[in-house]
């Protein structure tokens, strides 16, 4: 029997993605980002991203079913991101996911954006292993779960008190003159630098919590950057770039090894935009190894916010039968991890 065609539709932050995803085959990823109009600013501007998704939804969803060679009637389900993320942006995806499940008569499946970018895994490696500790790093989120289940049971272990790590990315980018987002160009700038040539703070390394701090670490780099200025000497950047995001990359993975141990979990799973990251990939690999932990995480473009990771957790929560949100579904911008479906 064929396994169901589940659309999916991400539009949380600056990416409008649309999936489609038939059990655990990715069928197409259209991905229209807007982030060349939040350059100029620097970070995310909420209005100009929701504005941007409306401009950007049908197209991207055309593209979709163009790149599956599949059409609008063959879909089973909508899956879309009710929340967390920004509200506007939210709201574009929650309408436009209703219409279309309206239109078609079909279910509707209103999931959390963090449990998705769990579940995208299962379209590289397979089905989740369970137990799992899962660290999710983007510029909105760092946090770390216990993955029991990924349709009905994560529980929140740790999270950033407050910068989240891709955040800190964009800011200390600015800082070093590079472009946004910050992510891609220090990491290549660090690909240059040495990771030793600044011993930036590791906030809340050995605090024995699960929880992060990267705000004070972006300060330290700002503080170093102008006390070099300041003396007239050049600011190395490639090495500000490689000793900053070595600060991060160490105090992800250590405390995501930690959460593996303290739970008796032997496989973790990376997501989220930073986990796109060459330094994070490489160290995580390195330390999971050494303590004997497997490690799983999707290709860097299944990394970033994407409609395919709305429609692999969609895939999921049909094949299991449960139950579809309702057509009241909101668009929640602080809704809990635990809520993997709004009802």
């Amino acid at each position: 029997m064929t396994a169901p065609l589940v659309l999916g539709i991400e539009t949380s932050c600056d990416e409008t993605g649309i999936g489609l995803v038939r059990g655990h085959q990715l069928l197409a990823d259209s991905v229209a980002s807007s982030v060349a109009e939040h350059a100029r600013f620097g970070g995310v501007v909420p209005e100009v991203a929701s504005r941007a998704h409306l401009e950007a939804m049908v197209p991207a969803v055309d593209r979709a079913f163009a790149i599956a060679g599949e059409k609008l009637a063959a879909v089973d389900a909508i899956a879309v991101t009710a929340g967390p993320g920004l509200t506007g942006a939210l709201l574009v995806g929650v309408a436009a996911a209703k219409a279309y499940s309206v239109a078609l008569g079909k279910p509707l499946y209103g999931v959390n954006h963090l449990a998705a970018h769990i579940a995208v895994d299962q379209l590289e490696h397979g089905p989740l292993p369970a137990p799992a500790i899962a660290l999710l790093v983007s510029g909105g989120h760092s946090s770390l779960l216990l993955v029991h289940d990924v349709a009905s049971n994560v529980v929140p272990l740790g999270a950033t008190i407050d910068d989240a790590a891709g955040e800190a990315y964009d800011k200390v980018a600015r800082l070093l003159g590079l472009p946004f987002p910050g992510g891609p160009p220090i990491d290549a700038a660090a690909g240059h630098g040495d990771r030793s040539a600044v011993a930036f703070p590791r906030a809340k390394y050995r605090d024995g919590t699960l929880d992060f701090s990267f705000a004070g670490l972006k300060t330290a780099v700002a503080r170093w950057v102008e006390a070099r200025e300041a003396a007239g000497d050049a600011v190395p950047l490639n090495d500000v770039a490689a000793s900053f995001q070595e600060a991060v990359a160490d105090v992800l993975t250590a405390k995501a090894v930690i959460a593996c141990r303290r739970n008796g979990v032997t496989d973790l799973i990376i997501g989220g935009g930073v986990a796109a990251n060459s330094r994070l990939r490489a160290l995580a690999a390195e330390r999971c190894a050494a303590a004997g932990i497997r490690l799983r995480v999707p290709r860097p473009g299944l990394c970033t916010d994407n409609g395919a990771m709305v429609a692999a957790l969609g895939a999921e929560l049909v094949a299991r039968d449960v139950a579809p949100s309702s057509l009241d579904l909101p668009a929640d911008s602080a809704l809990p991890v635990t809520d993997v479906v709004v009802r």
